[in-house]
């Protein structure tokens, strides 16, 4: 059974269309990557699903109930974490979360049960009492998804739930949002960050301009775009026609230069002795070599090569160095 199933979603909003036609579906007890730049849909896909908003055209259903017929059943069954953590700054993170309680109907006395529980859970313990305000912005995160869970919900929304966390409360979000996978929640991630959908997707779906483009698994979409690609860095920016003409016969798609010039990047036949040939070449050609390197393509080629965008740019530092540290 899915726990999600949109068909032909439409949205304009004046002259702007910001969903033409989505189709989604999100298997129970999965995990799907809703995959886009700023502006591609993603949010008015999930606000759409949630009942904050009403499509312009399509259907969609959330655990079987229809969105547009039965909205209040749908948000009795579902939980949403948003961009921007939505906790009461003036209330400690126990009352939010029992505060959220009652807002489901729950009894008093139920309602501090099930907050006991996820404050143990989300590692908040410690600051259960202390007002939110004094949270930093990981406790505001992890308090945020626990109040979304507070009434068990059969599926979980959420929406760029890592955008402005530090490195380290990246990781503790990534490995909170594997452990709900793990206990059968169904959750749909939207984000910007293609190694966090690489890592936490089951299924990606990659919408842009209001449309999706491809959906499948990581693998599978990276099998999409070629085998592997290598990647050689010059000494100087006057040699790079010399490099693409010593890269040329090696490559089976275009090539792609930098725009400093230096860096050169081509898709390969996989096998060995590409690496050999290359630097051969290269020498031939009178290219100084800094460095080459062949790898499976990434998400990072994949959306270049199926939008011609790049994704937003992670200012953060590689996050698995921080996991190492």
């Amino acid at each position: 059974m899915h726990a999600v199933e949109a068909t032909a979603l439409k949205k304009s909003f004046g002259p702007t269309d910001a969903l033409r036609g989505v189709d989604l579906v999100v298997p129970e007890g999965s995990v799907v990557g809703l995959l886009g730049p700023n502006g591609a849909g993603k949010t008015t896909v999930v606000r759409v699903l949630t009942t904050l908003l009403q499509p312009d055209g399509g259907t969609a259903f959330v655990d079987g109930i229809d969105v547009l017929a039965e909205p209040a059943k749908v948000r009795a069954r579902i939980g949403l974490t948003g961009q921007y953590a939505a906790v009461e700054e003036r209330l400690t993170g126990r009352e939010n979360l029992v505060l959220i309680g009652r807002h489901f109907h729950m009894p008093v006395p139920e309602a501090r049960r099930r907050a006991a529980e996820l404050l143990e859970r989300f590692d908040l313990v410690d600051a259960a009492d202390r007002i939110a305000k004094g949270y930093s912005g990981g406790m505001r995160r992890r308090l945020d998804i626990a109040m979304s869970l507070i009434a068990r919900p059969s599926v979980l929304f959420l929406d760029e739930p890592t955008t402005g966390l530090d490195p380290r409360s990246r990781l503790a979000m990534w490995d909170l949002i594997e452990e709900l996978e793990h206990d059968g929640t169904t959750t749909l991630l939207t984000t910007q960050y293609l190694e966090e959908a690489d890592r936490l997707a089951d299924t990606i779906v990659v919408i842009d301009a209001g449309v999706v483009i491809a959906e499948g698994t990581a693998d599978e979409l990276k099998d999409r775009i070629g085998g592997d690609r290598i990647r050689v860095s010059i000494a100087r920016a006057e040699n790079v026609e010399k490099a693409t003409t010593a890269l040329s016969p090696l490559a089976t798609g275009p090539i792609d230069i930098s725009p400093s010039r230096v860096t050169l990047t081509a898709p390969i036949r996989t096998g060995g002795g590409v690496v050999p040939g290359a630097i051969r070449a290269l020498d031939e050609n009178g290219v100084d070599v800094v460095d080459v390197e062949v790898r499976r393509p990434t998400l990072d080629d994949v959306f270049l090569a199926l939008t011609g965008k790049v994704t937003d740019t992670d200012p953060t530092p590689n996050l698995q160095e921080v996991r190492e540290q």
